[in-house]
């Protein structure tokens, strides 16, 4: 298995003058306009993992088809993200049956077989009360590991997965009491004076199927993203390089020994 974070492009579409909800690592600003009544200085932020699962078919692939994969857009902890999410729309290659493939409940994905890669573009929709605008994201399609020259097996796929966080600023208050406590969501800090009212019931009457990908065929495949594995990362990294740094040190301390000594040695 290859397991690949990558950060591919994004972009909002229609860039507004006005705040809006945000890709934290562009900054990409989409709002819910003409709303009445927002709280400024809040943000809620939704993590995100999008990315794709391949597998190679092994005796069973042909020519045209060498490959099973899904792409998809889950919550970075598979929780439910159809809380702010209304649709997502995959735009596939062009020599797909029906490539563009529009999915209005979670999971937010598409599973399709083939032999190419390309880029896949999903367009996320947001319910009415968090965003008028759509937001794109842009997905390289990875079917094979990132080191060709290894044979391909069939008991690993390929995994390729970015994670960002979609940040919605000056939500309005209608917004904040919907989704208020709900896991998927990073809820904010409210102002010292500020109550919100009660969080507002939703009717689950009759809608027995989850939104969420704990329980998801391919999770065993899906990668983790944390603030604590970010951290261990980065404290592993930091040790690799002051490992270095050091080696580095001992080097140029042997060296100059050693040119002293050339030097004694020419001086005598």
């Amino acid at each position: 298995m290859t397991n690949s974070s990558s950060s591919s492009k994004k972009q909002a579409q229609d860039q507004p003058e006005t705040s809006e909800p945000t890709l934290k690592s562009l900054k990409a600003k989409m709002t819910k306009s003409d709303e009445k009544k927002k709280l400024k200085d809040i943000e809620i932020s939704v993590p995100i993992v999008y990315g794709n699962v391949a597998f190679w078919l092994g005796k069973k692939a042909s020519e045209y088809q060498s490959h099973k994969w899904a792409v998809y857009v889950r919550g970075a902890t598979n929780e439910d993200i159809s809380v702010v999410v209304k649709k997502v729309v995959f735009q596939l290659h062009s020599s797909f049956n029906n490539p563009t493939r529009v999915v209005e409940e979670p999971p937010f994905e598409v599973s399709e077989s083939g032999w190419g890669e390309f880029e896949i573009a999903m367009t996320l929709h947001f319910h009415s009360d968090v965003c008028d605008k759509p937001l794109s994201l842009y997905h390289h399609l990875k079917l094979y590991p990132e080191d060709e020259s290894g044979p391909l097996t069939m008991k690993k796929p390929v995994v390729v997965e970015s994670y960002d966080e979609i940040v919605f600023p000056d939500p309005s208050e209608s917004f904040l009491a919907r989704v208020q406590n709900h896991p998927a969501l990073t809820f904010p800090r409210l102002p010292s004076g500020y109550n919100l009212p009660a969080p507002m019931q939703v009717d689950d009457t009759g809608k027995k199927k989850r939104g969420d990908t704990k329980d998801h065929s391919l999770g065993q495949w899906f990668m983790s993203f944390s603030e604590a594995d970010e951290l261990l990362q980065l404290a592993a990294a930091r040790q690799q390089v002051q490992a270095h740094i050091a080696k580095l040190r001992r080097q140029i301390s042997l060296l100059e020994g050693q040119n002293q000594t050339i030097k004694t040695g020419t001086d005598l």
